[in-house]
């Protein structure tokens, strides 16, 4: 079968789910891999226009949840800069007559991947004596609307250590974002607490990141999809949490179903994944309007499959 496009939106502000998983057996990421691999992503972010707000690296694969930003919004003083940084100032003159093709490099999501599995993998390759393939297909990418379905979507990513019971509380992990948030106070100033909802809408960054917290702990306190094997934040351990700084106090919980986060193309409010889908319709072979599907269990949010599982 034929590769299809992927559905990536162009000349805008995008949001996207990305996710990429080994072709090794096992859990080839230890500890010494994860942290190569997040410096790489933390340097790709400087690099490409791109604004990083969660990431979870695992034993075979990793989640990105990233802005990409359009190119028009950089001047080429801006991408000189970017890459004076990157490269140090003699070979960044180097790109001095290509700026309007590094301009599009840099403002595109497949680029940004590509850069990162593909310099990974010559690491884990020269580190381990070998040669070949490390990542297995290519990424996945889901269109993810920003605000609420933003936050839901970065909560699922940090809880992935959590459900894959290797720790009882998300931020104990390493390598994750709240855990990134709470051990290196968000060092270099790599992610972005800018979620766009009101209730986050403070000046401090270190209380956006409490109410980000305090979110997931209400999040992942609750078992996912009802499946018995799926591990959650113990009570005893929100409970805890719940007398140090906040209280549980949220009506409508968030019963979420993790495969949306994962499968959907696009994901989002009804209006925003009808309205999305209009820029991609006419790569579907089917004749008939695709119609957005209520999520179970996310009030107001709804979800299209990728084109991938369509055609």
């Amino acid at each position: 079968m034929p590769r299809v496009s992927r559905m990536i939106i162009q000349d805008q502000t995008a949001v996207y789910h990305v996710m990429s998983r080994t072709a090794l057996d096992g859990f080839p990421l230890e500890a010494f891999e994860k942290d190569y691999l997040l410096e790489l992503i933390k340097r790709m972010a400087g690099l490409f226009f791109t604004e990083a707000y969660g990431f979870a690296l695992m034993g075979n694969h990793f989640h990105l949840l990233v802005k990409m930003l359009p190119e028009h919004e950089f001047t080429d003083e801006a991408v000189k800069e970017r890459l004076e940084r990157y490269y140090g100032e003699k070979r960044a003159l180097a790109w001095e007559g290509q700026l309007p093709s590094v301009r599009q490099k840099l403002a595109s999501l497949s680029e940004f991947m590509r850069e990162i599995k593909v310099n990974f993998t010559r690491f884990y390759n020269k580190r381990h004596g070998r040669r070949g393939y490390f990542w297995g297909d290519r990424f996945k990418s889901v269109i993810v609307e920003e605000g609420e379905t933003l936050i839901n979507c970065l909560a699922y990513i940090d809880l992935n250590p959590v459900r894959a019971g290797i720790v009882e509380r998300p931020e104990d992990y390493r390598w994750n974002s709240l855990g990134y948030h709470i051990q290196t106070s968000n060092k270099d100033g790599f992610l972005s607490t800018d979620f766009g909802l009101k209730p986050f809408n403070v000046k401090s960054e270190k209380e956006r990141v409490r109410l980000y917290r305090e979110y997931v702990y209400e999040t992942g306190a609750i078992p996912t999809d009802g499946k018995p094997c799926t591990k959650t934040i113990p009570e005893k351990v929100v409970t805890r949490e719940q007398k140090r700084d906040f209280e549980i106090s949220r009506t409508d919980r968030f019963l979420y179903r993790t495969r949306y986060f994962t499968d959907s193309g696009i994901i989002g409010s009804k209006e925003y994944v009808s309205n999305t889908y209009q820029q991609f319709k006419h790569l579907f072979q089917s004749k008939h309007e695709k119609k957005p599907k209520f999520v179970k269990g996310l009030d107001g949010v709804f979800s299209l499959k990728r084109l991938s599982e369509i055609i």
